[in-house]
């Protein structure tokens, strides 16, 4: 079984080239962010026909996440427990954006899934912006909230398969930055206040790519040449709980998909799991044929 987190930077550009990459490489779950559109926007059917159900956030042309996947999903989470807001309501999305404790609009970067066993999420992590800027401390509260949940999820359920996955916005190494424009010090993704953070996020989760794929960047940005010169950063990541990463055989970051007509700026990164060393719920669930109505 074949899980995936990609931020596909809009997904109304990129549509036919992600379904494409879905059934090119038989992936079974996507954790998508950067939707940067509603649902009712989103190129649902191309998917459809794909073969792929369809869980979707988004208020705006801006962040959203969502998950495709061959297999249902239940228990569906727009946002977790304590999740901070920031900014100003979204005109018309007031009804639906919600407000979070600190009396901000919250944003559309978390939505939680349950796909047999398995307890996934599609994170957008805040990007922080500046040192100096209000955002930076907007990610750090945001980042905060979710490691309170993951630590309690793992508490109340020590043998959960739970997943974070998505754009973390942190490279947590020297070696997962080589973009030149980001110095420690002065720019966010790199400074210690993230790394620390980011870091305590372990033992509850860990990064379950890298023991099987321990080089290479995620995302490059367009500007300059950075992807000609591989002056990119890995930020993206599958954060898995010692019960998810139990099952993790393969692991791998799709650079190939950062080439070509009209690529996203972040590329996939992909683990395999092996099913068997789930729950029999999760086998019998995955062994159905899928039937859409």
């Amino acid at each position: 079984m074949r899980i995936a987190t990609w931020n596909v930077n809009s997904i109304r550009t990129r549509a036919p080239r992600v379904v494409d990459w879905l059934v090119r490489e038989d992936i079974d779950v996507l954790a998508m962010q950067e939707i940067k559109c509603k649902p009712e926007q989103f190129p649902v059917e191309l998917f459809e026909q794909a073969g792929y159900h369809l869980e979707i956030h988004g208020l705006n042309q801006w962040n959203g996440v969502a998950f495709a996947s061959r297999h249902e999903m239940t228990d569906v989470e727009r946002g977790f427990e304590g999740m901070p807001g920031f900014g100003k309501p979204i005109k018309g999305q007031e009804a639906v954006q919600g407000i979070g404790p600190n009396e901000l609009p919250l944003e559309a970067r978390a939505l939680g899934v349950t796909v047999g066993d398995l307890r996934l999420w599609s994170l957008y992590v805040p990007n922080g912006r500046s040192l100096d800027d209000p955002h930076f401390a907007y990610k750090l509260e945001w980042l905060q909230a979710l490691r309170a949940n993951a630590e309690r999820w793992i508490s109340e359920h020590p043998e959960l398969p739970l997943a974070l996955m998505g754009d973390w916005n942190i490279a947590p190494f020297e070696a997962d930055m080589g973009d030149p424009t980001f110095v420690e010090g002065l720019s966010t993704h790199v400074s210690p206040d993230e790394r620390s953070m980011f870091a305590s996020f372990s033992p509850t989760v860990q990064d379950v790519v890298r023991p099987l794929a321990p080089e290479g960047f995620t995302f490059w940005d367009y500007k300059a040449g950075r992807f000609q010169k591989n002056e990119g950063m890995r930020i993206d990541f599958i954060m898995g709980s010692q019960a998810f990463a139990d099952t993790v055989t393969v692991a791998s970051i799709h650079r190939e998909e950062r080439k070509g007509d009209g690529p996203s700026d972040h590329v996939p990164v992909v683990c395999d799991i092996d099913p068997t060393l789930l729950g029999d719920t999760f086998e019998d669930d995955f062994d159905r044929p899928m039937i859409f109505g």
